[in-house]
């Protein structure tokens, strides 16, 4: 890929990753965030970290089903960074806006509403991703170990989409697509994988 298309790509993400809080912050301004904007912002703020989360655990599949896709690496870091980034103003609307930074009634909230105890876990499971994101701690850490350590992203998936289950209204399916997605990248991972074994083996035969 030329260097000139690639920044052009990663230009346009930068603007798609970061229209939903363009657009929270307008509606901020304009005083057009709905009847309750701190519901407005928090619902915002997880569903683009679930969108994000899912776009970049996407990319190794679709990388392992045409090799022409390749370039698609070069954009997970930056879609996992900007997952981060939304899962900590989502968590940031619970501390500030809902809790007003009282440890007492954050404390009191994690301990009772269980919703709230997986979205912390998914939130601490991102965490030392995104602290070890760049090329300096792969360096230091080695490929394995920084391998083994970003497979954390899997289950901090699996907690954020427990935590939009468990949020939501008895009833309510509104997390079933996300959740239809997110077990099939899972599920694809390891057919991918034995695949491509098969591919290598009968290359090694011929």
């Amino acid at each position: 890929m030329k260097r000139s298309t690639l920044i052009l790509l990663k230009t346009l993400t930068w603007l798609v990753c970061l229209w939903p809080v363009g657009q929270l912050v307008y509606g901020a301004l304009t005083n057009n965030l709905g009847a309750d904007p701190t519901h407005t912002i928090t619902f915002a703020t997880g569903l683009a970290t679930l969108r994000l989360l899912t776009i970049s655990l996407a990319i190794t599949p679709l990388r392992r089903l045409s090799p022409r896709l390749s370039w698609l690496i070069k954009f997970r870091r930056l879609l996992g960074l900007f997952a981060f980034f939304y899962a900590t103003l989502h968590l940031l609307t619970w501390v500030a806006l809902y809790n007003g930074f009282d440890l007492t009634s954050m404390t009191a909230d994690f301990l009772k509403r269980r919703y709230i105890t997986a979205g912390i876990t998914a939130w601490l499971l991102l965490l030392p991703l995104a602290l070890t994101s760049t090329n300096w701690a792969i360096r230091k850490m080695g490929g394995k170990n920084w391998n083994r350590l970003h497979k954390l992203v899997y289950a901090a998936a699996v907690c954020g989409i427990i935590h939009y289950w468990w949020q939501v209204k008895s009833g309510v399916i509104t997390p079933l697509g996300m959740t239809l997605v997110l077990a099939i990248l899972f599920a694809a991972r390891p057919l991918l994988a034995w695949r491509q074994k098969k591919k290598t083996q009968a290359a090694v035969a011929v």
